[in-house]
């Protein structure tokens, strides 16, 4: 079949538009460095999670050929430095009209003003770094092996009158873009957020030096009459440090600082993610091991408010999470090859689960005043299947999350 010249235009302009479009997930270097030396080092380097809260949906970059846009942070004080680079630049003259994708002032107006454009300039910064002190009040150090060797961290609680801490936390907080989903900045002015702040600490030119590693945020929350509801709202170990065990160790920091305070009624989570669920579920495991009443011996006798009460008034761990927690333990305490204990289990968690689909058939009832006996017939069946089905699949993704902090409990000893 013959093929117009207009036609052949119009397949080699869409085909040539193709190769300047990047993914922007590997076109963005991330770096935080120390030295000098780690501006040139790849294996510094690390990349987003996400883009598209920055360039859309399909977290495409539009214009370019072989992009790589250099977003660096000092360790310390997370001053940016921000370029990019390419080997050829789409020519608007060439594709009638269509411009590249302005990608500095995309990722700049994220950002908090001030950051390097040059190497120099962001070296000079980097000199700065080492008059860097953490924020706020340690909480707590501990010691993490890694590659045979040992790196300390500190946990600081740090609030907004801190010195300088609003500057710091404005080019921290840019850092969700890449790795929290439907993120959001903070107001940072509403003096009910606290912060809690992890660095590594180490040796540089024989002197002490910080690099930060990750930060959890928590919003105080009025509780009638006279408590406090404190909402963890958002935690982030930066990519360096991930998979060391920081997430379960910053978390239990802030537990126990907000356990010790009378005030405070229990401890929420707003919007959990997946990850930070298997975190909170792992931690509070742990910690409810503890507790007489979640003895592996008394799990079998069902769920009680007993049970409650003591997560309650020990952990400040509200009542849902407690019940989850209790499922987990239990789960794990099953007796290998005791049907009927494993059969009870199984009812006892679907009876939880069932609750929502209860008041769907709420609905159905409702729906008889108006419907037919055959239209009842054929959707009360409809319902019926489609509720154990679901049902079913619910339960099975729930006790495989189960089993994922079950595996993290016997494993770990930290």
């Amino acid at each position: 079949m013959a093929v117009s010249s207009g036609e052949a235009d119009m397949n080699f302009s869409h085909s040539k538009l193709k190769e300047y479009i990047c993914l922007a997930n590997d076109s963005i270097k991330l770096k935080l460095i120390r030295n000098v030396d780690d501006i040139t080092d790849d294996a510094t380097t690390f990349y987003p999670e996400m883009t598209h809260q920055v360039f859309g949906e399909t977290e495409n970059i539009f214009g370019y050929k072989n992009l790589e846009v250099q977003l660096y942070y000092s360790a310390a004080k997370l001053t940016p430095y921000l370029c990019m680079k390419y080997s050829e630049k789409i020519d608007p003259d060439d594709c009638e009209g269509i411009k590249p994708d302005n990608v500095l002032k995309a990722i700049a107006q994220e950002m908090a003003p001030g950051y390097c454009q040059t190497v120099d300039d962001f070296v000079m910064q980097l000199s700065k770094d080492a008059a860097f002190k953490p924020y706020g009040e340690l909480l707590r150090s501990y010691e993490v092996k890694q590659d045979g060797n040992s790196h300390r961290f500190e946990v600081y609680k740090c609030d907004v009158s801190a010195p300088g801490f609003r500057d710091y936390h404005a080019r921290l907080q840019t850092f969700i873009l890449w790795y929290i989903d439907a993120a959001s900045f903070i107001d940072i002015d509403d003096n009910r957020w606290t912060f809690y702040l992890l660095y590594e600490k180490y040796r540089q030119n024989d002197c002490a030096a910080y690099a930060s590693a990750g930060y959890m945020t928590v919003y105080n929350y009025y509780a009638y009459p006279q408590k406090l509801r404190p909402r963890i709202s958002q935690m982030l170990v930066l990519p360096p440090f991930q998979k060391q065990g920081h997430g379960s160790r910053l978390l239990q920091v802030v537990y126990d600082d907000l356990i010790e305070q009378a005030n405070v009624l229990d401890i929420t989570v707003e919007d959990p993610s997946e990850n930070f669920m298997r975190v909170r579920d792992y931690v509070d495991c742990k910690n409810c091991l503890q507790l007489p009443s979640f003895a592996p011996q008394h799990l079998g006798n069902g769920w009680s408010e007993r049970l409650a009460r003591e997560a309650s008034e020990k952990l400040k761990i509200n009542a849902k999470q407690a019940r989850r927690v209790y499922e987990i333990l239990r789960l794990r305490a099953l007796k290998v090859g005791d049907d009927d204990e494993v059969k009870r289990y199984r009812l006892d968690v679907k009876n939880r689960l069932n609750k929502p689909f209860n008041r769907s058939k709420m609905y159905i009832d409702r729906l008889k005043q108006t419907l037919s006996s055959a239209e009842m017939v054929t959707i009360a069946n409809v319902s019926e299947t489609d509720r154990l089905e679901k049902l079913q699949t619910l339960y099975e993704e729930t006790v495989k999350d189960y089993e994922h902090t079950i595996n993290r409990l016997d494993n770990t000893r930290s």
